[in-house]
Parts: structure tokens; C-alpha cells; sequence
């Protein structure tokens, strides 16, 4: 394929890099290479996504790991055998990168997971390259998908101050708590999230709710913001579903408790009806409080109490002592503590 042709420095680099052994190309799809996350196969046997947590993990050999993506594709953390993760940016002029190196000689097991939300880097992953490929394993736990906003995005999880604004420079999902419990679980996670998003409206939108861009009208579709492909449902059958939505339903006291619990009752139907047999937790956390997490709350009690295997959970709402992230979103630490607090109960319903 065109994408595995390298320059020739960048060969000669990789030559070195393995000893002896030529360097070995593999398409993102080749089928030792395991993918999770809503992906889309290209024409030209690249990975496409635009969710955050989207990973890729891969057995390779040899002391460097390569990886060749659409310019601009944005931010990526790497982890190589368990090691702390290193986070990796391809820029606007940035299509080959080694994302790994000064490794020991032999196998080893790489996780490149997305780190943003990609709906503006459009990231499409091309190949990989090492001296070696294996049969990369996928995580023995349950499959939990992920439905949220901001907070399950990791927004803002890198930055130090709730006074500073979003970029995506602070945006992280792996330290989210949506990450976090899924890697507590050995779990195979699907990330279904968008920052401002909502069920009846998003973050701001008028009392009579949003006609464009809310959850149920994005949930069918296999990237976020575009009308194809449909995301076929088939691939990744959930045990549990956890939807954290209803921050910016109730966000700017500007709704309608009312319409949003008709919104959130038809799109809780929806998902049972997209995965039949999986168990639906509804949560609140951590950014709501007072009389917007008091109605949100009475909603999300209304529909579980109506709807078999659909359970509720409440993780701690912030109140600073752990931080702030971006925009007063919750902190890396905030974020650790609601997995911890979710991991628990997840494990009394698996």
C-alpha cells in the first residue's frame, strides 16, 4: 500500500533502530492489531475514528515502535508493557512517528490510545512498523460502553486550575474516569462522548431543546458529526452501558425538566433497543449540584424505576478539595476518585 512506503531516511532510521532485521510494516488493519473503540476500515486499509479512547494494541519485537497516521491526526498516549504512558503529538506536518523506542530486544506490548476528541484532527491511523509483529490480546473483562459529555471525554484533566480554559493541549481521556474503570475492569471499553453535548440540549441551547447535535441524534452513527457511515451495532454487543449525560441538559438554568425526561426515557429505550441484553446504569457526577442534580437526579430515578435491568448510581459531586480541571471540570484526581467509586458498584452488577 502507498502509506507503508516510507522515505528512505525515515528506512534507514528504522533499519538502525531494529539491528539487524529490516523493518516490518503492517496496515492498521491487520488483524493482529486489536482495535477497540468505534472504527471505521478506509479504502486504503487505514483506521479512521474521531471518539476519544479508541485504542489500538499491538505485540511487536525489537527495541522501537513506528506508527504512520494522517497528517494532523492529534494526541495519542503511548504504554509500552505496562510502563508510565507517554503522551505523542502529530501535528499538521507529523505522518510518521516512532511513538516508542530505546526498548530491550524482544516482544513487547504496546497501547496507543486516543486521547482526544477528534471530531477537528479527523486522525486516521495508516500502519505500524517494528522489527516483528504478534497476535495482540483483547482484554479478558466485560465490555462496558461509555455514553457522555465532557466529563467522560477526560476534558481538561491535565490542567492544574479550574481558571484555566479548555485546549485540547489539557484534554485527556486516559485519565478519566471512564478510562480508569474500564483498564480496573480489564474491561474492552466503547466510547460513545462529546463535550457540551446533551440528550435534549446541549450546553446552552435554547429551553425548547436542540435540533442538531445531541446525543440521541448522534449515538447511530460510527463518528461523531457525520452522517455516514452508520455504526453497525453488531460489532460491540455491551454487557453494561453507562450514560453520564445531563450536566448540559440542566446546564445555564435554562431547561425544561419536563422535555428532558421525555428526551432521556426514549433515548434509554433506544439504547436497550441497540443492545439488547446488556445492563443500562445511569449516573450523575461529578459537576451538577443543588437543584439541577436534584432534578436530573428524580429523572434518572423515574426512568430506571420503569425499565427493567436499568440500574442508578451517583458518583460524589466535586466541591474542589481534589482540584479543578479546564473550566472547572473535574481534575485527574476527581476523575480517579469517581472510577474508584464506579468500579466498586460495577463489580455488584458484572
Amino acid at each position: 500500500m502507498k502509506y507503508l512506503l516510507l522515505p528512505l531516511i525515515v528506512l534507514a532510521a528504522l533499519v538502525s533502530a531494529c539491528g539487524d532485521r529490516r523493518p516490518v510494516a503492517v496496515n492498521a488493519t491487520d488483524p493482529r492489531i486489536v482495535w477497540t473503540g468505534r472504527t471505521v476500515v478506509t479504502p486504503d486499509s487505514g483506521v479512521r475514528f474521531n471518539f476519544p479512547g479508541v485504542a489500538a494494541r499491538v505485540r511487536f519485537e525489537g527495541p522501537s515502535l513506528t506508527m504512520a497516521t494522517s497528517p494532523g491526526s492529534g494526541y495519542f498516549m503511548v504504554e509500552v508493557d505496562s510502563a508510565a504512558p507517554r503522551k505523542v503529538f502529530f501535528g499538521p506536518g507529523d505522518s510518521v512517528m516512532v511513538i516508542a523506542d530505546s526498548l530491550g530486544a524482544g516482544v513487547h506490548d504496546a497501547l496507543v490510545a486516543y486521547a482526544v476528541e477528534g471530531y477537528e484532527f479527523k486522525p486516521v491511523v495508516r500502519s505500524f512498523i517494528a522489527g516483528g509483529f504478534g497476535q495482540a490480546e483483547r482484554p479478558k473483562g466485560p465490555k462496558i460502553e461509555f455514553i457522555g459529555n465532557s466529563i467522560t471525554c477526560g476534558y481538561g484533566t491535565e490542567a492544574q486550575s479550574g481558571d484555566i480554559r479548555f485546549s485540547y493541549e489539557t484534554e485527556n481521556h486516559t485519565l478519566s474516569y471512564a478510562w480508569l474503570t474500564a483498564r480496573a475492569l480489564d474491561a474492552e471499553a466503547n466510547v460513545v462522548s462529546r463535550s457540551g453535548i446533551g440528550i435534549y440540549r446541549n450546553f446552552n441551547g435554547p429551553i425548547e431543546g436542540d435540533t442538531v447535535g445531541t446525543m440521541p441524534l448522534e449515538y447511530d452513527h460510527a463518528l461523531i458529526y457525520e452522517p455516514e457511515p452508520m455504526w453497525d451495532f453488531a460489532r460491540f454487543r455491551p454487557d453494561i452501558v453507562c450514560i453520564n449525560l445531563g450536566t448540559n441538559d440542566s446546564s445555564t438554568r435554562n431547561y425544561d425538566i419536563s422535555r428532558f425526561e421525555s428526551a432521556c426515557a426514549a433515548f434509554v429505550d433506544h439504547v436497550r433497543e441497540k443492545n439488547p441484553g446488556a445492563k443500562i446504569v445511569l449516573l450523575t457526577g461529578a459537576m451538577m449540584r443543588d437543584k439541577e442534580l436534584a432534578d436530573i437526579s428524580g429523572v434518572l430515578d423515574r426512568v430506571a424505576a420503569g425499565c427493567p435491568e436499568v440500574y442508578r448510581f451517583d458518583m460524589t459531586p466535586q466541591d474542589g478539595t481534589l482540584g479543578y480541571g479546564a473550566d472547572y471540570h473535574p481534575s485527574a484526581l476527581q476523575a480517579r476518585k469517581m472510577a474508584q467509586e464506579l468500579t466498586a458498584y460495577l463489580r455488584t452488577i458484572i
